[in-house]
């Protein structure tokens, strides 16, 4: 008896780390708030599947009635593991691109990319970093006087007989005001602050869609930062422009490839907003839609593993689908909503995978826009992240 017991306990004890693994993985790994599109049912209903370490597959169950602000998730709909926010949007459509084009970002402010030591009397000085500058603060003034651009910075730091320069930074959502002291150079006659300054950058990405109700167009589903200090460009004004691909290089698992590109003239529209979610700005009516399908848009809970289809351009302007695999959805990330996997080998064959300039690709599944491409995962360039295009919806129509 006493034998049976204790085989007893051991299954009850396995039994229960079994169901507490499962409610703390669920609490993380589910979502904090659903989508839900113009529902008139009684009851709404969702199944998330979480699977563990050995492919063991366990159901959560989430269901709510219309009109409530939350929902309970259970596990096998009995045991309760959190609550989830509701959120009611109406369903929409947009116009799904997958064409490359071209950035031309003008900052807001003029970014530090660096400073630099300057010898004087056998001595090493950083003027800008002693007066507590830091590379990526962002200038908005010297001397009170506003500044826009790198020329106008360098106007003023030239125009120097060493006296101390007030700037004003923004660092962090804060500003911070620093009292910079030019040291002179006997080899080149002049006053040196020891900073450099960057005010525009350009680079390719891929249009995710245009929205027509909004009239905005969406790209890229991540941030344009500063090759030098990382930091998402503040964007001032904007352009984005047709491009023709011309040529690819390959990505392997040491070196991620890229698009090679052709800026055309023919504008799409003006960019607006550079954020964690992706560029998002106006498209002229004369932009070309031609080549786009409309698909509506998934809510995240919509998406699911499995196949999926990606809409790119390797070619000149024309995109085409390429088969995917949706192998892993992250509810809770901010932008890493998704991994996706190419499987197509036309793709494959072309890009050796996922490459730059291709951030922004749609993703299509069961009918529905889920999603776009963002990042490559590092080493292995058949795999990269993915966001969900709700989020993208929700920033075009903010």
């Amino acid at each position: 008896m006493k034998k049976i017991i204790r085989i007893l306990d051991v299954f009850f004890a396995a039994f229960l780390i079994f169901i507490y693994t499962f409610v703390i993985l669920g609490s993380v790994m589910l979502p904090d708030r659903i989508t839900v599109r113009n529902s008139s049912d009684r009851v709404i209903e969702k199944i998330y599947t979480v699977s563990n370490f050995s492919d063991t597959s366990v159901d959560f169950q989430s269901a709510q009635s219309v009109g409530a602000t939350t929902a309970n998730l259970k596990l096998f709909g009995i045991i309760p593991v959190k609550s989830e926010e509701i959120v009611n949007t109406q369903s929409s459509s947009v116009l799904v691109s997958g064409q490359p084009f071209g950035i031309k970002l003008y900052t807001n402010g003029v970014i530090v990319v660096g400073t630099k030591d300057i010898d004087v009397d056998g001595e090493t000085v950083n003027p800008a970093r002693d007066a507590g500058i830091e590379i990526g603060d962002i200038i908005i003034s010297i001397n009170n006087k506003k500044v826009f651009s790198s020329d106008e910075v360098e106007d003023i730091l030239n125009d120097n007989n060493g006296d101390k320069y007030v700037i004003t930074v923004k660092r962090d959502e804060e500003y911070k005001t620093f009292t910079l002291t030019p040291v002179y150079i006997d080899s080149e006659s002049c006053f040196k602050a020891g900073m450099w300054v960057r005010d525009s950058t350009a680079g390719i990405g891929t249009v995710t869609f245009f929205n027509p109700s909004a009239g905005t167009v969406a790209a890229l589903g991540h941030p344009v930062t500063d090759v030098d200090t990382g930091e998402i460009m503040p964007i001032l004004n904007g352009e984005a422009v047709e491009t023709r691909v011309t040529s690819v290089t390959k990505s392997t698992s040491s070196e991620t490839g890229s698009l090679c590109c052709d800026f055309l003239s023919k504008s799409i529209g003006s960019l607006i907003k550079n954020t964690d979610e992706g560029v998002y700005g106006k498209y002229d009516e004369s932009a070309d839609t031609s080549q786009c399908s409309e698909y509506p848009v998934a809510t995240p809970q919509e998406t699911e593993r499995g196949f999926a289809q990606i809409i790119c351009t390797i070619d000149g302007n024309v995109p085409q689908a390429y088969s995917a695999e949706i192998v892993k959805i992250s509810y809770n990330d901010e932008v890493k909503n998704m991994i996706i996997k190419i499987t197509d080998e036309n793709l494959i064959s072309a890009t050796g995978g996922i490459v730059q300039g291709m951030s922004g690709s749609p993703i299509i599944q069961n009918g529905k826009l889920i999603g776009a491409v963002t990042h490559v995962i590092v080493n292995n360039p058949l795999k990269g992240y993915g966001i969900f295009a709700q989020t993208m919806l929700e920033q075009s129509e903010a």
